[in-house]
């Protein structure tokens, strides 16, 4: 899983963002911690081990394409010297590092490469490092029964290293691999599990990641009432965290699903607190979306004055931003919204 730990256009329809690549991930075993450049005329182990080091912190800062010209550096010298443990855990992090970059592949045939070591060398905890990522990369390509199978097979192998950390990660990965191919009971199943595990270890992070996938699965499978729950346990902590970028995802979720419900005062209660925040952060796209899904609440309580009061703001922060598309959708709502109320005047007008 990983930590960075994976959305909502601006529709009412209760449209949920995928996790995509935000998964959970056990801590990594490297300690990186400073910056080296390399010279690679030198085949020495110190240098192979800087360069890993190097790639792994440029990982954690979000230098990708740093990160994985610094490990294919690093698995040079390692092949070198025929040093299998420290190639195995280059491949390894070069997996995750196509991973990131959205190659799915390319992180499938890393991790496959490092996995292969890993068995020769009986290095399980390397071993479900690339299994997990590579369950986490046929999902992404849409091999549901390889995902699984990857998973499963990575959940046992850290329940036999007794990895609790580790295992928080398989059960929810292999939750989201249930949730891609359509079976939510199994993933909320396998998500639940992971969470009381998390709980057991403190781990709020963690946590917090599993709330919102359980959110989310139990969204997908219409149990709008159990995902509110989840969405306000994870709002929760992330308001002790001041994380407002996280915290208008969560309102937009909250949002949603109290309006599949037809609780439509408490969407635009969510949809109030989010419009703040995203004002407060000068967050011009989160503002929009949050006037649409306003609008639309309050056209659901026949307020249609009120309606119109949120579309023409957004349809300011459209012309500011220049979103052609954005505008023609604020347009098309104020249209409707005229209409109801019988002001064909201004029907008219946002005609032309």
């Amino acid at each position: 899983m990983d930590r960075r730990v994976n959305h909502h256009n601006s529709q009412h329809e209760g449209d949920l963002p995928e996790e995509e690549r935000i998964t959970v991930v056990p801590p990594t075993e490297i300690s990186a911690h400073r910056q080296y450049v390399p010279t690679i005329d030198n085949y020495t182990k110190g240098e192979a081990d800087r360069l890993l080091e190097q790639g792994a912190q440029q990982h954690q800062n979000g230098q990708f394409e740093a990160s994985r010209l610094s490990f294919h550096q690093a698995l040079t010298v390692y092949y070198e010297l025929q040093d299998q443990r420290g190639a195995g855990r280059t491949l390894g992090n070069l997996g995750l590092v196509y991973y990131a970059l959205g190659n799915f592949a390319k992180a499938v045939e890393y991790s496959e490469q490092s996995l292969a070591i890993a068995q020769s060398i009986k290095d399980q905890r390397l071993e479900s490092q690339a299994l997990g990522n590579i369950g986490n990369s046929y999902r992404h390509l849409g091999n549901h029964a390889k995902a699984i199978e990857f998973q499963q097979q990575s959940l046992l192998v850290v329940r036999e290293l007794k990895d609790l950390s580790a295992e928080v990660a398989a059960l929810n990965n292999l939750g989201l691999a249930y949730k891609a191919l359509g079976d939510y009971s199994a993933a909320i199943e396998y998500q639940h599990q992971s969470l009381i595990v998390a709980r057991d270890l403190q781990d709020q992070e963690a946590e917090g990641q599993i709330l919102r996938n359980l959110g989310n699965a139990c969204y997908a499978l219409g149990d709008y009432v159990k995902a509110i729950a989840y969405y306000k346990q994870r709002l929760a902590l992330v308001q002790q965290t001041g994380d407002h970028r996280i915290e208008v995802q969560i309102l937009r979720n909250l949002g949603n699903a109290c309006y599949a419900i037809g609780d439509y005062s408490a969407a635009i209660g969510y949809g109030e607190q989010r419009l703040a925040i995203a004002s407060e952060t000068d967050d011009l796209r989160s503002q929009e979306q949050a006037l649409s899904h306003l609008g639309v609440a309050y056209e659901a309580l026949s307020n249609y004055a009120k309606a119109i009061e949120y579309y023409e703001q957004r349809l300011r922060i459209a012309r500011t931003l220049q979103d052609s598309r954005v505008e023609g959708q604020a347009l098309g709502s104020l249209r409707v919204a005229c209409y109801a109320l019988g002001d064909y005047a201004k029907v008219m007008e946002y005609d032309q």
